[in-house]
């Protein structure tokens, strides 16, 4: 018998789990006065929709029990009432800590809402250790709590020729490596000054993500004093330290919600003064689900300085409307619109004469 022949078959199948994710911020505003719940004792936010589920958040500002009671307790807990189990995953973080890649989640599994089972860190942080802490400012913090439901599994066949799996090879992390690196300043050659704060960086990392810096820090633009210092006008040091955190992670920080489409504003402009082209079309991205009647105008004007042409058309979509453009050549912001982009005026007296 020959050796082809004696070759058993083989076939392989893979099972895979269907997830859905998300996560929530909850902002304790006015920390201090929190303090005064007794131990034990909780408050509840809001309900929030997670995963094709609606949850809440526990807060127990002086521990959950006794043996807690110099703690911060975070609960998650399921706001319905279900048949079968809920099968997921979460995890409390503090928002200043993480960027937009999905953090590492401890397993759970949530059951029936009614049996008032709840999951999370009775030690989340001690009171004293935050106090002291930057996650504390202005007497508030912000807990991100992500969310991954599993919904439900699938068996699929794999092809016959593949081959069998001795070795697992983990994701990437040089993000967190490289967010490591700017976090602790290791190794650091450059100083920055933006708006009376300072950032150190690595000159070769922000070389290799932007040509601008490449030229100013090594090329005939080169910019630093004796100290190694560079100044940055005209920017905000939040939006230089979201930069900074995108050229080094590849991701953005976490943005209260309120606040993301300003700092993608900021941000558009900063990347499009160093040509970070991903960081750009990103802010683009992001800042066409904000166009409304109240800041069409703005955006507008920044899509055009700034050779935006996606956020350019999806602008001009919204005034498609008749509505929204009566109100727009209605407005100040016409008149704003005018001055500063003379050029945009044709597309809006093309899309006015109907009305």
């Amino acid at each position: 018998m020959s050796a082809a022949a004696g070759k058993p078959s083989r076939s392989a199948s893979a099972i895979i789990a269907s997830t859905a994710s998300g996560y929530h911020l909850l902002k304790i505003d006015g920390y201090s006065r929190t303090k005064g719940v007794p131990t034990g004792e909780r408050i509840k936010s809001r309900s929030f929709t997670l995963g094709g589920h609606r949850w809440y958040i526990v807060y127990h500002p002086n521990g959950s029990g006794q043996q807690y009671a110099d703690c911060i307790s975070l609960f998650l807990v399921l706001d319905e009432n279900v048949t079968t189990a809920v099968k997921a995953q979460h995890k409390f973080s503090f928002a200043d800590e993480l960027t937009d890649q999905a953090p590492s989640l401890a397993s759970v599994a949530v059951h029936n809402h009614n049996s008032q089972q709840r999951w999370g860190n009775a030690m989340f942080m001690k009171r004293a250790d935050l106090e002291k802490s930057e996650h504390l400012k202005d007497d508030s913090f912000t807990i991100r709590c992500d969310v991954v439901v599993i919904s439900d599994y699938r068996a699929e066949d794999l092809p016959e020729d593949t081959p069998p799996t001795f070795v697992s090879v983990a994701p990437s992390d040089l993000h967190q490596h490289l967010g490591d690196l700017l976090k602790t300043e290791k190794g650091a050659d450059v100083l920055f000054e933006v708006g009376g704060h300072t950032f150190a960086a690595h000159r070769c990392v922000l070389a290799a993500r932007s040509p601008v810096f490449s030229a100013e820090l090594f090329g005939g633009m080169k910019e630093g004093d004796t100290a190694g210092v560079v100044r940055i006008d005209e920017m905000e040091a939040e939006v230089f330290k979201s930069l900074l955190c995108f050229a080094y992670t590849d991701s953005l920080p976490v943005t209260e919600k309120e606040d993301e489409d300003v700092m993608c504003q900021h941000l558009l402009v900063a990347a499009d003064r160093y040509n970070m082209e991903r960081l750009k079309s990103i802010c683009e991205e992001r800042l066409c689900k904000y166009i409304n009647a109240g800041t069409v105008t703005n955006i507008l004007t920044l899509a055009e300085q700034h050779h935006c042409e996606g956020l350019k058309k999806a602008c001009l979509n919204f005034l498609r409307s008749p509505a929204n453009l009566r109100a727009l050549l209605d407005s100040d912001g016409f008149d704003h619109l005018s001055r500063s982009c003379p050029s945009v005026i044709k597309n809006l007296i093309a899309m006015s004469a109907p009305v």
